[in-house]
């Protein structure tokens, strides 16, 4: 269709392109709020403990099977717009604090449906936005005041943290091994920085290998390289090793322009050959005389350069990533150099054993052992493909909160029991706001509810009987009560041992806020017609100005 417009004189204008769609007012509303609803609807069956998997094929039938709202709603293909923002709530989540992209979506979802309750009572979207901002604010206030402050670096509540993050997955039943795995390696890495500590997730290495159980996923205290030894003549175990770590290629250079030598005797062809062996022994010299027993190359090493270091009973691995490079200089402590001329012993790394192993059916040299290495590796195992591939998704989630709190060391309990907080104290706030705002805040407290409600019902509690259970216990001052979702019953959620970084939490009411806001401006939908196949720009249909008939 195409949108005309009449002027005063009658005179029909045609402002947008043929083909071109517009949706105004209370229908585009709709159409978004619905769009938005159905996202949260598809991720709420998978919160919480007893939340269900979700098995996603994509098009060329690979599986991904996982409860982790960010890769759900990546792995599924989705077209509506609105729905595309909901899925950008997760990502941003999933990037800034890495956990709780579920219930940010579940939330968003909730704030839209409230909405819709009071854009049909005639309440103008704009005073929804403005009572949902200012509830936003107070919620975080409310929250940071009934936090628990903790030690940054206290081993057993980061193990707490680290496990209630993992209860909600695939691999809850041994997140307690998996926890202490995981506190380890981000203590190792944290750097004691002025007012807490300071973490780089990268330097913690996760290689995944299908074979074993998840119990005999292991921290390496050092770095595990997919590369097998070079040379079958070379050591498969050197043990006290001092690393080199080469950016150069230990190879003859290529010259950058056509190069022409004119061989007219056996003898100079002879003399040509040794002296490129002399030069390839003599890089392996350099590696020998600086004491390294170990070369670790980003590039190539040619065939005559590994037997002299075979012979030298150097181990060596080239093709190494950049990215594995700079871990192990981390971990070894060795430098990275570019140029052999300068390398010295100053330049080694040390650890107690590097090793080519089995994995499976792949060799993987380790290097493990180093005295205190700011890289690690953890080296995850499973039944399969499919429970590796979560297992890692569950680390990552759980690495994440661990550094959340080691950088902002406050916590509070999890079950909803926060949410269900929070929602109590907004509600005696409301009465303090004028006019039509106090409902946008009455239906923000509600929609913070749908969290322990929505935990409630994956349980396979009763709603209603949960729901004001509850709130009469938090009413009463049990602040930390919430659903003990294993047990299916309400509880003091603290003493489960259940707890949550608040920076998490602060995480989803933000995003979930700023989201819903967007959504429910939205009055008018103006959609482009695709072009099917023509020039780019959906150029002129065929036949010329045809089809302008209809003005």
């Amino acid at each position: 269709m195409s949108i005309q417009q009449g002027t005063a004189g009658g005179m029909p204008v045609l402002i947008l392109k043929e083909g071109s769609s517009q949706t105004k007012g209370r229908d585009a509303q709709k159409n978004n709020i619905t769009a938005a609803k159905l996202i949260a609807e598809v991720v709420r069956s998978s919160l919480g403990p007893r939340g269900m998997d979700k098995m996603l094929v994509d098009s060329l039938g690979d599986v991904t099977i996982t409860n982790d709202g960010a890769t759900i709603l990546k792995e599924i293909d989705v077209q509506h717009p609105a729905a595309k923002m909901m899925v950008e709530v997760a990502k941003s989540v999933d990037n800034e604090v890495g956990d709780g992209t579920t219930s940010a979506v579940v939330l968003a979802g909730a704030l839209i449906e409230k909405a819709e309750e009071l854009i049909g009572k005639d309440v103008h979207p704009t005073i929804i936005v403005d009572g949902y901002r200012r509830s936003a604010i107070k919620a975080i206030e409310i929250l940071n005041n009934v936090a628990m402050k903790v030690h940054g670096n206290e081993k057993d509540q980061l193990t707490k943290i680290a496990k209630t993050s993992m209860q909600t997955k695939l691999v809850s039943k041994d997140s307690d091994q998996l926890a202490e795995l995981i506190v380890t390696a981000s203590l190792q890495i944290a750097d004691k920085s002025t007012g807490g500590y300071r973490l780089d997730l990268d330097d913690v290495k996760v290689e995944k290998k299908a074979g074993g159980s998840l119990r005999d996923t292991k921290l390496i205290k050092g770095i595990v390289l997919d590369k097998e030894v070079v040379h079958g003549g070379m050591p498969k175990r050197i043990e006290k090793a001092k690393l080199a770590l080469i950016n150069s290629a230990l190879e003859i250079e290529k010259t950058e322009f056509d190069a022409k030598i004119n061989i007219s005797s056996p003898d100079q062809m002879k003399l040509f050959l040794e002296e490129e062996n002399k030069l390839l022994k003599n890089m392996v010299d350099k590696i020998l005389a600086a004491g390294a027993n170990v070369a670790v190359c980003q590039k190539g090493i040619d065939d005559i350069a590994q037997h002299y270091l075979a012979r030298a009973n150097i181990l060596a691995v080239r093709r190494v990533k950049e990215s594995d490079m700079t871990k192990l200089a981390k971990a070894t402590g060795a430098r990275i150099i570019s140029n052999l001329e300068d390398l010295s012993s100053k330049d080694l790394g040390a650890a107690d054993l590097v090793e080519e192993r089995k994995v499976e059916t792949d060799k993987w040299v380790f290097i493990e052992g180093c005295k205190n290495p700011k890289a690690v590796t953890i080296l995850i195992r499973g039944g399969s493909q499919r429970v590796v591939d979560e297992a890692e998704r569950s680390l990552h989630d759980a690495l994440s909160v661990t550094k959340d709190v080691l950088e902002k060391p406050a916590i509070v309990a999890g079950g909803g029991s926060p949410e269900a907080y929070v929602a109590g104290k907004l509600r005696d706030w409301v009465g303090t706001l004028s006019g039509r705002e106090q409902l946008a805040a009455e239906k923000f407290a509600e929609s913070l509810e749908v969290i322990p409600l929505t935990l409630g019902q994956n349980a396979g509690m009763d709603p209603i009987d949960a729901m004001t259970d509850l709130r009469a216990r938090q009413s009463k001052g049990s602040k930390w009560a919430g659903i003990d979702v294993r047990n299916a019953r309400i509880a003091d959620i603290s003493k489960l041992e259940i707890l949550e970084p608040v920076i998490v939490k602060e995480q989803i009411i933000k995003s979930a806020t700023e989201a819903a806001s967007m959504i429910l401006r939205i009055d008018d939908v103006i959609a482009a017609s695709k072009s099917a196949g023509g020039p780019p720009g959906g150029g002129m249909p065929p036949g010329g100005m045809g089809g302008m008939g209809d003005m």
